[in-house]
């Protein structure tokens, strides 16, 4: 079974591989099918690693909007096609970095970085 640690691990991660291409800005992001794809997948990743997380952890870091990311985890997975690709972007631009920072502390606390 995998730890808390690994699992944030797993968050950075996928932040990472979606950092990738997001370089690449808004256009490529919602013309380019594989782009979408990718990000969408990694979303995917960073939802199940959170709700896979000890409840202990999570509400030990009560800033990390955690139901949200859960929740768009399965909105990507279950409703695929009433997908909001703006609000997609915006996660991606706006959110991810914080979220990114936010997870590096905890793994930092956790001396697992």
């Amino acid at each position: 079974m995998r730890d808390d640690r690994e699992r944030l691990r797993d968050i950075i991660a996928a932040i990472e591989h979606i950092d990738k291409y997001a370089v690449q800005g808004p256009v490529a992001f919602q013309t380019d099918e594989l782009i979408q794809a990718w990000f969408l997948r990694h979303l995917q990743i960073i939802g199940e690693a959170c709700r896979s997380l000890s409840e202990s952890l999570k509400n030990s870091h009560p800033a990390i909007p955690w139901s949200k990311i859960i929740g768009m985890r399965h909105i990507l997975v279950h409703d695929y096609f009433d997908i909001d690709l703006p609000l997609v972007w915006n996660v991606v631009e706006r959110e991810l970095p914080e979220l990114k920072k936010q997870i590096t502390a905890i793994l930092n606390e956790l001396g697992g970085s």
